[in-house]
């Protein structure tokens, strides 16, 4: 890819655009690898609008970035396509299709009075989240120890970065902001000892909003502007501040939100829709949705034509080492509260099965938490408590 000139389009119409990246939004069930998976298909093995080299080079971009990777990977290959306006043309056709649904199904689970189905599935599905959450940990080891291999004081430091992830996670989520932008900087001041980073003490001052749309809109950009490790990390990041902090849902209704976000098309960071939803009604989840989703327009359309240059950079990858260390942590340690949000034994019970089938039989998120939610059925009609 050259640097710092802008893409030649290949001729591909922007109606084209729209309709290929809005199918992929309905049909993208499954998380961020069947996103890339369906990008790859069309745009380089179907279409070769794309090299092989070209698509590589966007995934191995766009993952040193916050934000969701398969999001702004789907908004790279339009600026590749057709510039600017296929940017934004195909971001917007691959979030729709998974925000409309997920919006309507926030009003249908987080409705006052619920029909006892509704309460039931959702009470199965939320029991699978915590293995969801360990199994989307473990998921994304092997790739962040790959960084550290062969280096003995970086993978002691690598441990101490994911454990310090775990223990603000399950224990004080609403700092994982703070302790993830430490971990990096931290990192990057002991590989690169001349960029002099700032203390993480530093960052502890930022102002946090204390309630309304500002504190809407401040769990939104932490999960579009300050998130590394992928979309799960959203888990952490929103937990406290939608259950605790601002008590915008009980903690059924958080379990409820992180199952949506998985069982939808569409990019697993809609789960902020819900949270939005929960606290202002529809302007409310549109409102998080913008915001949650608007920084990775701003890195791709800024960033795209110096994304070589970052994808070679040794502080970046730095940074990441120590960030993404933390991100894996934190979704880990997530499973902590997520587990004790549970109310009734049955539902333990259902979170074993999750983990049996993700962890033990190595299957995938969407079919683990259909299952979960039948259990639930199961559940209610044979008369268990329901939360």
């Amino acid at each position: 890819m050259s640097e710092e000139t802008e893409p030649k389009p290949p001729g591909v119409r922007l109606a084209t655009i729209a309709t290929q990246w809005a199918r992929i939004g309905v049909t993208g069930f499954g998380g961020p690898p069947a996103h890339i998976a369906l990008l790859r298909a069309l745009c380089v093995d179907k279409r070769h609008w794309l090299r092989p080299d070209e698509f590589e080079d966007g995934i191995a971009a766009t993952s040193l970035l916050p934000g969701p990777a398969s999001t702004q990977l789907a908004i790279f290959c339009g600026w590749r396509l057709r510039g600017w306006r296929g940017a934004l043309l195909a971001g917007f056709c691959f979030i729709v299709p998974g925000l409309i649904v997920i919006l309507a199904l926030s009003a249908l689970f987080l409705a006052r009075h619920p029909p006892l189905w509704v309460r039931a599935v959702a009470a199965g599905a939320g029991a699978g989240v915590p293995a969801v959450a360990v199994a989307a940990a473990a998921g994304l080891l092997p790739a962040s120890w790959q960084r550290v291999k062969g280096a003995a004081a970086r993978q002691r430091r690598w441990l101490c970065y994911l454990v310090a992830g775990a223990l603000c996670s399950a224990l004080a989520g609403e700092y994982l902001v703070f302790v993830l932008l430490a971990c990096g900087l931290i990192e990057l001041s002991l590989q690169h000892p001349a960029l002099c980073s700032p203390p993480a003490a530093a960052l502890l001052p930022l102002a946090v909003p204390a309630a309304g749309l500002g504190a809407l809109a401040w769990v939104a950009i932490k999960v579009g502007a300050l998130s590394f490790g992928g979309g799960f990390v959203i888990i952490p990041l929103m937990q406290h501040d939608a259950v605790t902090g601002y008590h915008w849902m009980t903690s059924a209704q958080f379990l409820n939100a992180v199952a949506l976000g998985q069982v939808t098309p569409g990019p697993v960071v809609l789960t902020t829709a819900v949270v939005g939803y929960a606290a202002g009604g529809l302007p409310g989840g549109l409102l998080a949705t913008l915001v949650a989703f608007t920084p990775s327009f701003v890195f791709v359309l800024a960033g795209a034509p110096h994304f070589d240059r970052l994808r070679r950079s040794a502080h970046a990858q730095a940074f990441l080492t120590g960030a993404g260390a933390c991100a894996i942590g934190g979704i880990a340690g997530a499973a902590v509260p997520l587990l004790l949000a549970l109310a009734h034994p049955w539902q333990f019970a259902v979170t074993a099965a999750a983990a049996l089938w993700l962890l033990g039989l190595r299957r995938g998120v969407v079919t683990a938490l259909i299952g979960c939610g039948a259990l639930g059925a199961i559940a209610a009609f044979a008369h268990a408590p329901l939360p």
